[in-house]
């Protein structure tokens, strides 16, 4: 669904990406993992065209990223932001609804609030929450409203950006789980980025190590833990020693 083909990037004099070559098979929950700072967020922002390579190239679904409409095409994706991202000055079923209520994908006010309603059932949000407004509700709560939003318009393809960020282990379970589900019951393909490991083995199919601006390893999930990388084995593990020189 979406591929890299030998993707450069920098900002200045800063090389984040440095012949990022990578496959996300369509249907497939595929995590980044990297330390802070090694180009994973402008992975996401390069498919979506809000960063430009300087060479190499972006497919999705075998066309070009960014080729013909622009509406039409950051139609097929859904994004969870790090942050929820929610607009303080909307009540929670417009935020869910916002895409609905704009743009190529316009639906009638009632239909988008019914919506959005659904939506945050599926994310275990009662009806009561969708005329309160974010600042009223927990870190949990908004993002569980953050993953009705990305999910809200039925998209092909879903970003989730640090998904896990702030919540508590307890909470950061609950939305490692609806995201697999959410995944699997919509056929959607996911790509996430993450230093959590407990959500790359909750969420992911495959994965890719992200590092020095390459891919270090990238293959199934379930052969994580024996890849043999020095630089995945000493992610995962987090350990001080190994390639990886620790920043102090």
């Amino acid at each position: 669904m979406i591929r890299f083909d030998d993707v450069h990037k920098a900002f200045g004099a800063n090389q984040v990406l440095r012949g990022v070559t990578l496959e996300v098979p369509q249907g497939t929950s595929m995590v980044i993992i990297g330390g802070s700072g090694t180009g994973k967020s402008v992975l996401l922002k390069s498919v979506l065209g809000l960063v430009t390579p300087d060479s190499g190239a972006i497919t999705v679904g075998g066309k070009p990223a960014m080729a013909g409409d622009r509406d039409a095409f950051l139609a097929r994706f859904g994004m969870l932001f790090q942050g929820a991202a929610l607009f303080d000055s909307l009540p929670v079923w417009q935020n869910v609804a916002f895409r609905l209520l704009r743009g190529s994908l316009k639906r009638p006010k009632v239909e988008a609030r019914e919506i959005a309603i659904e939506k945050l059932r599926r994310v275990g949000l009662t009806p009561d929450v969708a005329d309160r407004f974010p600042a009223e509700l927990s870190g949990g709560m908004q993002k569980r409203v953050g993953l009705a939003r990305a999910i809200a318009a039925e998209p092909e393809i879903i970003f989730f950006d640090e998904p896990t960020t702030g919540l508590d282990p307890i909470m950061a379970g609950v939305i490692n789980d609806l995201i697999r589900e959410i995944v699997v019951e919509m056929g959607a393909t996911a790509m996430t980025i993450t230093h959590d490991m407990t959500s790359v083995r909750a969420i992911a199919d495959r994965i890719a190590m992200l590092h020095g601006g390459k891919i270090r390893w990238t293959g199934p999930v379930t052969d994580m833990d024996a890849s043999g990388d020095p630089y995945l084995d000493q992610f995962i593990h987090g350990r001080a020693e190994g390639p990886i020189e620790a920043v102090r």
